[in-house]
Parts: C-alpha cells; structure tokens; sequence
C-alpha cells in the first residue's frame, strides 16, 4: 500500500492495514501458482463482500492505483461462482476432494495447507477489524460536514486549547495555524475545537473538516466540499474548482465559517491561499508540523510537562485495570520519562502496556535502562516518527544535517557554529555560515529542531551566530540515530561512541549491554578482527567521562572528516588514534562540566595536515604546537593563559595561515600575543564577551588582510592603536559595548574600504574629525546619544544610514529551555 495510508489519524492503524493488504495481494498471487491454493482463498472470501468493498472504498479515498485491489475483487468474484457450485455438495465433502488431490504431497505440505486456510482467514478477519476502527475514527477521510466527534480531554494542552478557542471565537475573519512536533496532538485538539459546544453553536452547520495528503488534489477537496452542500459540479482544472469555491462561499457567507485544513505539508503552502476570501467571520484553522511563515496567528505545541504526561499515561494504560497487577509507581514514572512528553508516544507505549504483568513493565524499562531507544522497542512509533522525515525527500543535504543533530549529547545546546564548521566541511557550505543556518531555519520550521537566541546583537548582521543555539527533542534525536545507524557498518557516515561509568554504548552496529569501560579497550580489538573492511564513516562523535580509555587498538579510522568530542571531566586526553586520522579536517571538543578540563596530548594535532578547523568549549588550552593548516580557531569560555600567554612558540609560526580566530567567554583573556600581526592570511578577528581583554597589540595594522575586527561587550577595552589605520581591508568593525573605550583615533579616517561600523553602548566615546572621509561607509548601528553625533557629518557622508536598533537578550538558556 502506498504512503497515503499515513495520512489516517493515529498512524499505528495505517502501518498493520499497509502491511496486511500487502499480505493479502502476495497469497492472491501464490494461489495463481496452485489451483489448490485458488480454491482455498476464493473459499476464505465467503461472507466477504463488505470486507471487499470497504478496503475498496478506502483505497479510492487514499487515492491509490487500483490494480492491487482489482485483484482482490476478481478473487471475490470468482470465490461466488465457486462457493455457488460447492452449495451442492457439503462443505465435508469438499474438504476430503482436496484432501484426495493431495494425496501424492507428503504430510508436512498437508499441513502447510492447513496452516494456509488459517492465515487466509486470520488475515481477513484483522483486516475487518482494522477498517472497523478506521470507519469509527475516520468516517471522511477528505472532508466532513460534521467533523469526527472527539470525547478525549487534552491533558497538558489546556492553555493552547483556551487560546485556540478564543481566537476562533473572536470577530472577525483569520487564518490561524496549530503546529509542533509530530504526534504532539495538534489533530486531536483541531477536533476537539470542531466538537466544542461554543464552536457548534457559533459556526452551526458551517463547520468543515478537511484532511490533506501528500499530494492533495484541489479539485476532490472541492467537489467534496459541494457535495456537503448539494448538488456537486464537474471540474476539469484546478482553475475552475477555485472559481466554484468562491461561489460557493458566496452561497454561505451570510453565516460564520469554521475550515479547518489538517495535516497540510510543506509543498500545500500555496494551496491555502485557495481557501480565504473576503468573508466575515470566516476562520480557517491550519494543522502542521511545518511553521508557515505566511500565516501570522500561530500557536505553537510543545511537549507536555512530567506531571500532565503522567495524568495521559495513566489515563490510557491503567484505566482499564482491575486493580489486581497494578504496575509500581516507580515503574510508571520510569515508562514515562521515556516518552519525553510526546502525547503519541506518551499513548502509544501506554496502550503497549495496558494490561501486562509487572514482568513486562520491569522488562522494558531494563531494556531503556541498557541505553536502548524507546524506539527500538515499538515500531508503531518508529514508523510514525519516520514519516515525518519524509517532508526531506528530494533534499538529502537536509537529512544529513538532520542526522548530525544526533552527535551532540542529549539534553544539550548545540552551538550553530559547531555545525556551521562542520557542514562546511562534510557539505561544501559557505564558511559565513548563512547557507548552514538557512538549513537550520528549514529544520525549525520543519519543527524538527528548536533554535535559540540567548541575545540577538547588532553584529548579527554579517554572520555572527555565536549566539545561536539548536536543541532537539529527544524523540527526534533518537530518530536522528535510529536514521544514521540504518545503514551496514561499513557504509555509515557517523559512528557514535557513548561511554561512562556505568555503561558502555558502541553505535556502530548494535546497542551493545552496559559493560565495564575498562574492557573498552579489549572490547575494540575484539571488534576490529570481527570486521574484514574498515568503516568509510566520515564523522565520529564520543561521549565520555574520566574514566574513558584512549587504547583503540587498530580501530580504522583513516575516512573520518570531522571529530566530536563531548566530555565531562576535569582531565582529557586527546585519544592517541587520533594520529591515524590523516583526512581529519574538523575537531569539535567541548566540555559539559561546570569547570574547564585540562586539554592533554594536544600535540598529536600538530601531524594532521588536514586539519582545518579547532572549535573547543570550556577548555583549559595547553601552549600551542604547530598546526600549520589550521584556517579557523574558535575558543569559547576557555582558558587561554598557557596558549596565548606562555605559548612556547611564535603564534605565527603555530598558526601560520589561519583566517580566523574566534575568542568568546574567555574570562582570562587581557591581551593577545604581538606575534598575532604577523600572521598576514587572518581576515577575521572576533574578541567577544571578554571583559578582562584591555587592548589589541599595536602592530595590528600588519594585518593586511583583515577585512573583519569585532571586539563586542570587552568592558575594558580601552584604547584602539593608531596603526589601525593601516588595515586598508578592513569593511566590518565592531566595537558595541566597549564601555571603556573614549574615542576613536584619527587614523580611523584612512579606512577607505570599511563598509559598517557598529558601536551600540558607545556613548562616551568621541568621534574624530577624520571620519568625513569615510566614503564608503553605508551604515552605523548605535545608541541615541551616539546617533546624534553621527547626524553632524552625515551632510558629508551622503551614503550613510544611522540605525538604532533595540537589543533582546533571552536568559531562558541559562535554565536548560
């Protein structure tokens, strides 16, 4: 069965329907094989008519090819004629016939047969149920006048139903649309709006219920909508079922309209502009998990809270108990963390449960215990959650990024530059950074990713996302794994290794138990001999702690691009294969402890000659080696003293044609090295948030290259050397929030080529003459104070834009939201 069975609310119904109609069309084809086998399906069909004609009826709403059930039909067909025949005789007689025709087959094909006849029916019979419950839940799959009637409270969606309701009942006419992650209940509240006593008597006879697919087609959905109405009209072009739709809301515009268009994908965007017209009081209400920018009312679901998700689980698992095998509450509590308040995982594993011994409670929650994914152990939810990836397909790019979400630590915020340096590695993406965050963009309003701003400055404007952060669902990063590891071992792209204490867990192939991680070692060579090709994986991701061994054995890891090191300890040491990793181009170490971790081996990055890029996060940095093609250096809340302080060699000489640094939270950061002027490739130098930092060295216009100097909220920055004047590249400077700073120097007139000069919280700083030669300066951010400065010499810099911008600052991620 095609993918249009996806489209049924509640998703574990269209998986076992697909997959038994698939069962029944393989036995029609085998029973052509056997005249035998024909006579035992045809006779299975008896009293089946009804069957026959609602998978029938279901397979033209869904809009399938028809040649599968014709099939089926002919069977039935043809079962009547024999069935007619075999009235004559009684069906015992029938039976021995058959028994007869096989007497040359041995006594284990017999009862092949028999077995046969069985399934035939059992399938039948699980077919009949499964089109009973969808005739129950979806009496229209296209559209209703009379929307399915929704009892189920909404548990933990209180305060969007309240919103979702006040708006729909509110003058006026809108388009509001209800999106969020899949399975987070957004079809089940749109009903529930469509069943409200308020809603039906406000909207009456008015309220339309209408469920896309994939591919809708315009011209059902209208004559659907007619046929509600009376007599439906013939259209031959989407053209001319637009035309009819706006007679026919002309027809019924006297009274208030409620359209609720459910489940629209991505490619429909266009496809509601069709549905509005100029009607009072007429509400259209968009379900999605996609976020359609166009659509400006929007309310947002998010995942329940531990104490709702309890309230749904119990609802749906223990209601119908008798009281008697009552799982602990412990046990439950445990189940349901797991579900990470997704109300359809929350109700999927619950009905699992519903009604099983305490045996297989403590089973499963083991099972997650051992690391494996709650995925793994219900497949109606897997294939749920993976048809929501299918709004990627023809977009692989996209679905790579998708599944490199997976490699950061669950729970944890993703740097936006972490995956901008590695994307534009694995995919060829633009080193500033907008391609990668227009994928990121694509995946939040997929609703499968979540980005946070924890403060949104001036500077954003050329390409600092150093702000920018992406979290995920758990659910959707297992997913994530779940998708990477589908692949054989040697074919992977990713290989994720999760170590700890307590556990050990290698994803390469399988979730292997917790084991002792001094075993790890032994555990790797034993493997390696196991596999007769190396993995080509292209990146690999580990998650560990102090315990972790750096022995690999001859693990091969010679194909891995990008390396990810996530760590929670006070000590790390650089595992010592990393020498093998010729092709190594990006190493991303951050630390999730509380205080920096002391960074050991550094010097076995000084023989890969592909390394490019080094982003390390709450890292105490040891002196430099010699890292003589590293382009891009980016260093967040580390401790630079012994680096840039007592660093053993000439920066230049350890960095000798990097293009950018990047220090951000680096607390002890005062200065940086005088070697740095003498690295002439660098064209970005980017001091951020370090309040300690007092002054650039004073040979920085050697920098010949430099097109970019952000030095953003340094508190104590005071002074800007006169040579600065020599950097005749440079178009961005960035000097917001250096409240220390008291003026510019005179030479600032000579930087011809600069572009955009940002300087917000730069009130006491003054402005020299000089500046009127700034030709080609074509934008000033600043505060109120310094914009009334600006305004004096704006008569001679006739290409000058004077903005004052209103800064946000979100603390919301300091709290884990």
């Amino acid at each position: 069965m095609a993918e249009g069975a996806k489209l049924i609310e509640g998703a574990d119904l269209a998986v076992p329907f697909q997959e038994l109609l698939k069962k029944i069309i393989g036995m029609i084809e085998k029973a052509h094989k056997s005249r035998f086998r024909l006579q035992i399906f045809r006779l299975a069909l008896k009293d089946s008519t009804s069957l026959v004609e609602d998978i029938k009826y279901l397979n033209d709403k869904l809009d399938q090819p028809r040649e599968e059930i014709e099939k089926l039909i002919q069977e039935k067909k043809a079962g009547n004629v024999l069935i007619g025949k075999s009235r004559r005789i009684h069906f015992w007689k029938f039976l021995v016939k058959c028994v007869k025709c096989l007497s040359f087959n041995s006594r284990v094909e017999n009862n092949e047969m028999v077995r046969e006849v069985k399934d035939v029916k059992e399938t039948l019979k699980e077919v009949r149920e499964i089109l009973k419950t969808m005739s129950k839940d979806n009496s229209d799959h296209v559209i209703t006048r009379s929307p399915p009637q929704n009892t189920e409270i909404v548990i933990g969606m209180e305060e969007p139903w309240l919103r979702l309701k006040m708006e729909v009942l509110k003058g006026g006419a809108s388009t509001l649309e209800l999106t969020g992650l899949p399975g987070s209940g957004k079809t089940t509240l749109a009903r529930k709006l469509c069943s409200d006593d308020q809603i039906k008597g406000k909207f009456r006879n008015h309220i339309l219920f209408v469920t896309f697919s994939k591919t809708p087609n315009f011209k059902v959905i209208v004559e659907s909508l007619f046929q509600s109405y009376g007599k439906v009209p013939e259209f031959h072009s989407d053209e001319e079922a637009a035309k009819g739709l706006g007679l026919l809301s002309s027809k019924i515009s006297g009274s208030p309209i409620l359209l609720v268009l459910d489940d629209v994908w991505p490619s429909s965007e266009a496809l509601i502009q069709n549905f509005k017209f100029q009607i009072p009081d007429y509400k259209i209400l968009v379900t999605s998990r996609v976020t359609f920018p166009t659509i400006k009312s929007q309310i947002h679901l998010k995942p329940l809270r531990h104490q709702d998700a309890l309230t749904l689980f119990r609802h749906v698992a223990l209601a119908k108990d008798n009281g008697s095998d009552i799982p602990s509450e412990n046990l439950v509590e445990e189940v349901v963390r797991s579900c990470k308040g997704l109300p359809l995982a929350i109700k999927v594993i619950a009905r699992s449960l519903c009604q099983q011994p305490q045996e297989t409670w403590q089973k499963t929650v083991k099972v997650w215990s051992q690391g494996h994914s709650i995925l793994d152990s219900n497949s109606n939810l897997l294939n749920f959650l993976q048809g929501s990836l299918s709004v990627l397909e023809g977009e692989p790019i996209i679905m790579e990024c998708f599944k490199d979400l997976g490699l950061f630590p669950e729970d944890q915020r993703i740097p936006a530059t972490a995956l901008i340096d590695m994307w534009a590695e694995l995919y060829k993406l633009d080193d500033d950074g907008k391609e990668a965050m227009n994928i990121i963009n694509k995946l939040v309003s997929l609703n499968l990713a979540n980005l946070i701003v924890t403060r949104k400055v001036e500077s954003d404007i050329f390409s600092n996302y150093s702000n920018h952060f992406i979290m995920q669902h758990d659910l959707l990063r297992e997913l994530a794994i779940y998708q990477s590891n589908q692949d054989p071992f040697e074919q992977r792209r990713r290989l994720m290794v999760d170590i700890n204490e307590n556990n050990c867990q290698w994803r390469l192939e399988e979730q292997q138990p917790g084991i002792a991680a001094r075993m790890l070692s032994k555990f790797f060579k034993w493997y390696v001999k196991q596999k007769q090709q190396p993995a080509i994986a292209r990146t690999l991701s580990i998650s560990t702690d102090e315990v972790f061994t750096s022995d690999w054995g001859n693990t091969q890891l010679s194909e891995i691009e990008a390396l990810i090191l996530n760590v929670r300890t006070k000590h790390y040491s650089l595992l010592k294969s990393i020498e093998k990793m010729r092709n190594l181009k990006v190493l991303i170490c951050t630390n999730y402890g509380f205080h920096p971790a002391r960074l050991e081996n550094f010097e076995l990055l000084d023989s890969l000659s592909s390394l490019k890029r080094i982003r390390m996060e709450k890292i105490f940095l040891p002196s430099l080696g010699e890292l003589k093609n590293l382009q891009k250096l980016s260093l967040y809340m580390c401790d630079t003293s012994e680096a840039f302080g007592n660093c053993k060699i000439p920066i230049s000489n350890a960095l000798p044609i990097l293009v950018e640094l990047n220090v951000d939270y680096c607390r002890d950061m005062v200065e940086l090295p005088s070697g740095l002027s003498d690295i002439k490739t660098l064209r970005k130098l980017s001091i951020s948030n370090c309040h300690k930092f007092t002054k650039l060295p004073q040979e920085i216009g050697r920098l010949e290259n430099l097109e970019l100097l952000r030095l953003n909220s340094c508190t104590d920055f005071a002074t800007i050397p006169e040579s600065i004047g020599w950097l005749s590249r440079l178009r961005f400077l960035d000097i917001s929030n250096c409240i220390s700073l008291r003026d510019l120097p005179e030479s600032i007139g000579n930087l011809k080529n600069m572009e955009k000069l940002y300087m917000t919280g730069c009130s006491r700083c003054e402005l020299p003459d000089s500046i009127i030669n700034l030709e080609h300066l074509k934008s000033v951010t600043c505060d109120e104070e310094t914009a009334a400065s600006w305004e004096v010499f704006k008569p001679m810099l006739i290409n000058l834009n004077i903005e004052v911008p209103h800064v946000e600052v979100n603390l919301n991620w300091l709290l884990g939201d």
